[in-house]
């Protein structure tokens, strides 16, 4: 006999049935909940209130009032962390549906609407950033436009995969709106579409993760040749499959003590395995990255170069933050130790951070006597961007349905009476 379907109390809020409700509705849950003074709070608070205030500079002074920018070095932390870092960070979103909704894995269900909701707020504040990057921000629609780029430049193709991309995750997250608001209805129909959503971001965002590396494919005589490669895009898709899993391990094991009071009640367990699952994923395909990266120093011709500095630190790079958390992954593995795995996840994150920011800033005109170094406004700023973006992702998990899915209570209803 089947089982009747509950709700918990603390996730309904009720029918926003006209525009005056949902409007109230709205204010409703702008008020702040929980504590104010708390550590978190207190660290990041007068970050946004710095970098707000040198965001306003930027625009009013320009770009170069706030960062160490020029003709030779035209990117800088902006687009090495906040795009090209953040971007594959973000990939657990396209990773994770495909595991759930594809291969149907459903035991990752639990941790899927919150890693959606964190690729969304990724792409969104982190291609916002880019108006801050622009000297002339109101020329953000060139290259979506392919004004003075052309319909086949790499730029143009990027531009259209990020906002495709993002109207992609909107559409995937879109039911835990509608269940918040209680438009069932609408739900129904949300939900019918998601799969259509769900299989057109995945090839977008394939697309894109690769796209970002195509950008350097132009910049052969800049970069470094230990990571220069014309196999860049594909190498930036593969990194993003570990980069993105290994946020999802450390985003959904924060997510899962931190708010563990929005769990709904039976679904505090599993998370441990859910965690070793993400790991053998992980581990496989950075040891086949590894792999990857030595037949490209091989036919590159380039393992005479491993010898001077800048080999050292691809070294460092390579095998400290590749090689090395594989392994922890797959002893964890075998030793089912969680917290080793959200260890081996935090070097892994470091580690793309580390590669991303070689290939777009330190090893790009390594030999360059006036090199880039970022300004302090640029840290800030930098700073305050991820800081909005996590206060956002806490104000949504504490008031929708992220950590659970909630029932149109009339369907409830009618199925307890059935069973």
């Amino acid at each position: 006999m089947s089982k009747s379907i509950s709700i918990p109390a603390q996730t309904y809020t009720g029918n926003v049935r006209d525009f005056g409700s949902l409007v109230t509705f709205l204010i409703s849950q702008l008020k702040p909940r929980g504590k104010m003074l708390t550590p978190f709070n207190i660290i990041t608070a007068p970050i946004i209130l710095v970098g707000g205030v040198l965001i306003v500079i930027r625009f009013w002074k320009g770009i170069g009032y706030v960062s160490n920018l020029s003709q030779e070095f035209p990117w800088g932390i902006w687009i090495g962390f906040d795009v090209v870092t953040g971007v594959a960070f973000a990939a657990g979103a396209y990773v994770l549906t495909f595991v759930v909704d594809i291969l149907k894995f459903k035991k990752y269900e639990p941790v899927l609407r919150a890693t959606v909701l964190n690729g969304l707020l990724a792409y969104v504040f982190y291609s916002g950033a880019l108006l801050i990057d622009i000297g002339r921000p109101w020329n953000i629609v060139n290259p979506i436009i392919g004004n003075k780029f052309g319909f086949s430049s790499v730029m143009f193709l990027v531009a259209w995969h990020f906002l495709l991309y993002m109207i992609c995750e909107f559409l995937e997250f879109a039911p835990a709106i509608a269940e918040w608001l209680g438009w069932w209805k609408l739900r129904k129909f949300l939900h019918a579409i998601t799969a259509g959503a769900v299989i057109l971001g995945i090839t977008l965002s394939t697309l894109h993760q690769a796209g970002l590396g195509s950008l350097f494919l132009l910049a052969r005589n800049k970069i470094h040749p230990l990571w220069y490669s014309q196999h860049i895009p594909m190498l930036f898709f593969v990194s993003s499959i570990f980069a993105g899993l290994s946020i999802v391990i450390i985003e959904s094991s924060l997510t899962h003590r931190i708010f563990a009071h929005r769990l709904p009640k039976g679904n505090h367990g599993g998370h441990d395995e859910i965690v070793l699952g993400l790991s053998k994923g992980a581990a496989g395909t950075m040891l086949a990255y590894f792999f990857l990266k030595i037949v490209e120093i091989v036919h590159g011709q380039n393992i005479h170069l491993l010898s001077t500095p800048m080999g050292q630190w691809y070294l460092l790079e390579v095998l400290g933050f590749v090689l090395f958390p594989a392994f922890l992954f797959l002893s964890a593995i075998k030793r089912r130790s969680v917290k080793m795995a959200q260890f081996a996840a935090v070097l892994t994150a470091l580690g793309i951070m580390l590669n991303r920011l070689n290939i777009s800033i330190i090893a790009f005109k390594w030999d360059s006597p006036n090199h880039y170094y970022p300004s302090w406004h640029e840290v800030v700023i930098t700073g305050a961007i991820i800081s909005i973006e996590l206060w956002a992702f806490r104000w949504i998990v504490n008031r929708m349905p992220v950590l659970d899915e909630r029932h149109d209570p009339q369907e409830v209803k009618m199925n307890n009476r059935r069973h």
